[in-house]
């Protein structure tokens, strides 16, 4: 997120002092200033080639910045964002991009350059985990805080979350988990709202969900903590919903190479064949998307893991859709998985 201050300027500064403050911005992709009135509330957008222009047509560089400024100024409303626009302004090399409120207030800018969009949504990272697979390293060490490369993966996990504008992050915690929160504190450094869900015993994959009173968006991310992934998070998103489904489940494909030709046959009598044929399956990714109303179907203070949640929606008739990740995907579950993960950070983008 960007630092709002310095890209904000009162109606009543002049063109000069807008020249200054826009020479101070690191990059010329930055050098947009969003220009406020007496009560706070943004009236426009300036810059330089705005500023050029009015001197090129006879105003003063003395002149308050509001004759300079551009009323008609992009913009994403807080509680109505719009990936439509998102993609629009996008294309139309549009960077900068203030969300605000319904009082006209920047709640914060999107920086299109180094964010990939905003989606509005609420996440639920799984990190209670003691990670027995990976002892001894997670003796000492809850398994989302060892590092793969420079950071915990955790951190990775959190700041992909982050570069898709999801805000709302509660983290569930047990083994170990004072050193997640230390690591996070409330999120503030990282202009997140962190919040953490303590489980007196293990709740499984998805039971932590019970035990938070409200979230702040309609659907909910929940996630586990040991993987590393370069998801596209809006495609997702965007995908589940125009499914129209209750739940969307990310489902990594797993590809079966028969190297035999395969007969299907009816009492003994051979229908047809395949030669050498591939078969797709798709597992379970441990990542899902979903209403916050099926809060309601997870049990407080139990035990209860996706599968559960599944098995209920699917019995009860409801729509249960899967989004096949053909991004980078690892479940760091084992030693040769953490080994693996060590050399892949090297490569990739997150």
């Amino acid at each position: 997120m960007k630092d709002i201050q310095k890209h904000i300027i009162a109606h009543t500064s002049s063109a000069r002092d807008a020249l200054r403050q826009l020479d101070n911005l690191p990059s010329l992709d930055e050098r947009t200033l969003f220009v406020l009135d007496e009560d706070e509330k943004i009236v426009g957008s300036v810059t330089d080639g705005d500023i050029r222009r009015g001197l090129l047509n006879d105003k003063e560089i003395s002149n308050q910045v509001m004759v300079f400024m551009n009323p008609g100024f992009k913009f994403l409303e807080e509680d109505m964002l719009d990936l439509g626009k998102i993609a629009e302004f996008r294309a139309k090399d549009i960077h900068l991009i203030p969300i605000i409120n319904k009082s006209k207030h920047i709640v914060r800018l999107l920086d299109l350059k180094k964010q990939h969009s905003v989606i509005p949504v609420s996440a639920l990272i799984m990190a209670g985990g003691r990670g027995e697979r990976l002892r001894p390293l997670t003796d000492l060490t809850p398994k989302p805080m060892l590092k793969v490369g420079a950071k915990p993966i955790i951190e990775h996990n959190v700041d992909r979350l982050a570069s898709f504008g999801i805000q709302e992050i509660y983290i569930s915690v047990k083994y170990r988990g004072e050193q997640i929160e230390r690591f996070f504190g409330d999120g503030s450094s990282k202009e997140l709202q962190i919040k953490y869900i303590h489980e007196e015993q293990p709740l499984g994959t998805l039971g932590a969900l019970g035990l938070i009173q409200e979230f702040k968006n309609e659907h909910v991310l929940v996630m586990n903590s040991d993987i590393l992934t370069n998801i596209d998070y809006e495609d997702f998103y965007k995908f589940y919903l125009e499914s129209g489904a209750d739940l969307c489940i990310a489902s990594i494909p797993y590809q079966v190479k028969i190297p035999y030709a395969v007969l299907e046959t009816s009492d003994n009598t051979i229908l047809s064949f395949k030669e050498k044929p591939t078969y797709t399956y798709y597992s379970n990714g441990g990542i899902y998307l979903m209403n916050k109303s099926l809060q309601e179907m997870v049990p407080e203070s139990q035990l209860y893991n996706a599968t559960d949640l599944m098995e209920e929606m699917i019995s009860q008739g409801k729509k249960v859709a899967h989004y096949p990740v053909l991004n980078y995907w690892l479940d760091i579950g084992r030693h040769e998985d953490f080994l693996k993960a060590q050399e892949d950070i090297k490569h990739l983008k997150l």
